[in-house]
């Protein structure tokens, strides 16, 4: 308990949450501080493609194994199943429309890439090593979701059609991530010796960057949507993260993860999406509000994974082992 809450005291006063501090409580109280969009979806692109070549080549490093196979169906299933038990605890405690709960349940049964990036930043900050392939397990759980959240919008009539399988494949970040996993896959440490000066050194201070353009982005959404966040969602909000931390770890034990790989289980299984799943959404469900669930994943379950909640997983996944 001791090493949780000393973890948990480190992440509080680490520059990534405090960057994003900044920018929610310059939002807030209403300042000009912004980032321009074109810069932000660059820096979006940078992580995705520095954690994607990192996976790849950690992958190379580990070689194809039982255990990898095992890791990426564990996620599909967390993916498939997480977005089910949402839907039915929102419609029997939140009052949502269908549609709503539906939209609602796919970020949590997707995945936080940044919050994933938070957290192995962690595990390298309290010495805890990990798996490299953790990267694809995070990317097979981006679709599943989706496609379940649609299935349930429509009491079983699908919605992806053509067009909208395609916008859930072809989304950039998730194009971005795979892409640069299988270069960093093909290339493996030699590939990521030649360019680390660019993707591991500047690193942490583009994620500080894009933290702070999250707390932005958390702040508007705060702002704007405070009405539609009644307690009982915001509450779901807070108490889901666990309910999919606890299926993440019961996955990652079965699937015979190591410590720094069930932690990473753990968060991805906990964390909510509020980039790819927004983004098909659009397309899939535009009756569906964000106004509802952007504030929700962005503006609660974010900061609260970030702050709080990585500590608990990887005490979590401490405990375990």
């Amino acid at each position: 308990m001791a090493s949780a809450l000393e973890l948990a005291a480190a992440n509080l006063v680490s520059p990534m949450v405090l960057f994003f501090v900044l920018g929610l409580a310059a939002t807030l109280a209403r300042s000009d501080l912004s980032i321009p969009e074109a810069i932000a979806k660059a820096m979006s692109l940078y992580l995705m493609m520095a954690i994607g070549f990192k996976g790849g080549a950690g992958v190379a490093q580990h070689g194809l194994d039982a255990t990898l196979i095992a890791a990426i169906l564990a996620g599909i299933v967390l993916s498939a199943v997480i977005p089910l038990i949402a839907f039915r605890l929102l419609m029997m405690s939140t009052g949502l429309p269908r549609v709503d709960a539906a939209a609602v349940a796919a970020h949590y049964g997707s995945i936080s890439i940044v919050t994933f990036l938070a957290a192995t930043q962690a595990l390298e900050a309290t010495g805890v090593a990990y798996d490299g392939y953790m990267v694809a397990v995070a990317a097979a759980m981006e679709t599943p979701a989706i496609i379940a959240a649609l299935w349930l919008a429509k009491t079983g009539e699908s919605r992806m059609d053509n067009a909208t399988l395609r916008e859930v494949i072809l989304n950039g970040s998730i194009v971005m991530l795979i892409g640069s996993f299988l270069i960093g896959l093909v290339t493996g440490s030699d590939g990521l010796t030649s360019i680390a000066p660019f993707i591991v050194d500047p690193f942490k201070g583009i994620l500080c960057l894009f933290l702070l353009d999250m707390g932005i982005i958390a702040g508007r959404g705060l702002r704007e949507g405070h009405k539609n966040l009644t307690l009982p969602v915001v509450l779901f909000g807070l108490y889901m993260p666990l309910i999919g931390g606890a299926l993440g770890a019961l996955a990652a034990w079965l699937a015979g993860l190591s410590i720094g790989s069930t932690a990473l289980m753990i968060v991805l299984a906990a964390s909510a999406s509020y980039i790819a799943v927004p983004s098909a959404l659009r397309l899939a469900l535009p009756e569906a509000r964000p106004a509802i669930y952007l504030p929700l994943s962005l503006g609660v379950t974010f900061p609260f994974n970030l702050t709080l909640g990585i500590p608990l997983y990887l005490a979590i996944a401490t405990a375990m082992h």
